[in-house]
């Protein structure tokens, strides 16, 4: 893992290179996505639809979410698609301005969804 760490919280940590998402696999493993896989993020209002209620795992087999219990009391979700994949993964952060910013930086971020 590359140390130089830009940003942690309880849910995911970005480095310079990647994003680690913790508790994403059963029983609380990690998944680590590189930004050259990434191949883009958005932001939506968090509801039914998005995942709001959605506390790990998936519903429709599209969208894989992380661990949280606390998802439903956020506001927004970002949902990552993947290069060459057709499955999102849909995740918070305990400070979306901070990740939004850093996700426009690596240029990955492309804004609200409709």
């Amino acid at each position: 893992m590359d140390e130089n760490v830009i940003y942690k919280d309880r849910l995911i940590v970005i480095t310079s290179d990647s994003i680690l998402f913790k508790n994403f696999y059963f029983p609380g493993t990690s998944k680590r996505v590189p930004f050259d896989k990434i191949n883009s993020v958005a932001v939506e209002h968090a509801s039914l639809s998005t995942g709001k209620w959605r506390i790990w795992g998936t519903r429709d087999l599209t969208t894989w979410y992380p661990l949280d219990i606390l998802r439903p009391k956020r506001d927004e979700i970002f949902l990552m698609s993947l290069v060459g994949k057709k499955v999102r993964i849909g995740f918070i952060t305990e400070n979306t301005e901070a990740v939004r910013h850093i996700l426009e930086e690596k240029k990955v971020f492309h804004g609200a969804t409709a």
